[in-house]
């Protein structure tokens, strides 16, 4: 199997693939793109195709009329009309020989989906520093500012991934959320988070746990939040003990104190614009390990601060 993309990277953004199933019955190349991407005009492939924009795994571009390839992939460069400038910068918190760790702003997501392409922080980094081969060794959600970590060197990102997969990575959120007087802290968020009624959304349901957040009370602010029955807020530090899609969004919305600003939690508000001017609430404060390839602690930390946090 031919998995090494025969394209450069483009203005920052990776190639895309699609794998050819060693089983099915199509008589042309074209007519299972069509049933591939179904969500695209056949018109819209039939030009792409004609202008030689996907090629083999040998970077040889292929025709639509073509008998259909069994095996290996096509690759192709995708496209994102209009994508929205997400008007934030990247701050460089630290680099060396294999690590780059950044400081992320809100909106920007960390590697290409969806809508975003150019507008991610891989994106900017390998095209702001020449770095076609960066990689991202966690995430963090589009919303979400703070630590972010990638990797310069490939053959470290196994090691330091591992870390995060055997959760020897000790990381603290910070996000400011309603505050009430009736919800013991510290506490332990044990639930089950599991696929949620949309295609995006995630949510809690009566199985064993296979998600645990510790959160703890910083201390109440001065501030209020005027549209909701209990304007009261609060600056809590989270210590998420797995990883699970939208964990920490989950579990402050299943105690009743959702995050400000959260556009899918508690209730999903739809696939609107975002309002740069509102960002979630939510921190990655910081990141602790022990460097798998030296044996140092490790400790990167975030300088921002949340919006209703400032003084």
């Amino acid at each position: 199997m031919h998995n090494r993309s025969p394209l450069p990277h483009r203005d920052g953004v990776a190639p895309s693939f699609v794998v050819l199933p060693e089983q099915g019955d199509w008589p042309d190349l074209l007519t299972f793109l069509l049933q591939r991407f179904p969500f695209l005009p056949a018109g819209v492939l039939q030009q792409r195709l004609a202008n030689g924009e996907m090629v083999n795994q040998h970077g040889q571009a292929v025709r639509g009329d073509m008998p259909y390839p069994r095996g290996g992939r096509l690759w192709y460069y995708r496209d994102v009309p209009d994508e929205i400038k997400v008007p934030f910068e990247i701050d460089i918190l630290h680099r060396d020989d294999r690590l780059l760790v950044v400081d992320k702003p809100h909106f920007l997501a960390t590697i290409p989906s969806g809508r975003q392409l150019r507008e991610t922080v891989v994106a900017r980094l390998r095209l702001q520093f020449d770095l076609p081969e960066l990689t991202p060794i966690h995430r963090l959600d589009r919303e979400t500012a703070g630590v972010v970590m990638f990797c310069l060197h490939p053959p470290s990102r196994g090691a330091y991934q591992a870390l995060f997969q055997d959760r020897l990575v000790k990381k603290e959120y910070e996000a400011v959320a309603p505050w009430r007087a009736d919800i013991q802290l510290p506490q332990i968020r044990h639930s089950h988070i599991a696929a949620g009624a949309t295609w995006f959304t995630m949510q809690e349901i009566d199985e064993a746990p296979n998600s645990h957040t510790q959160i703890e009370l910083i201390r109440q602010l001065p501030f209020s939040q005027k549209s909701d029955p209990n304007p009261q807020l609060a600056l809590y530090r989270l210590k998420p003990h797995t990883g699970r899609k939208h964990q920490l969004r989950v579990h402050m919305a299943g105690l009743g104190i959702p995050i400000i600003n959260d556009p899918w939690y508690p209730t999903p508000m739809g696939d609107k614009a975002d309002d740069f001017g509102s960002p979630l609430q939510l921190l990655a404060r910081s990141v602790e390990f022990i460097d798998p390839f030296n044996g140092q602690l490790r400790q990167f930390g975030s300088r921002r601060n949340l919006i209703l946090t400032q003084t």
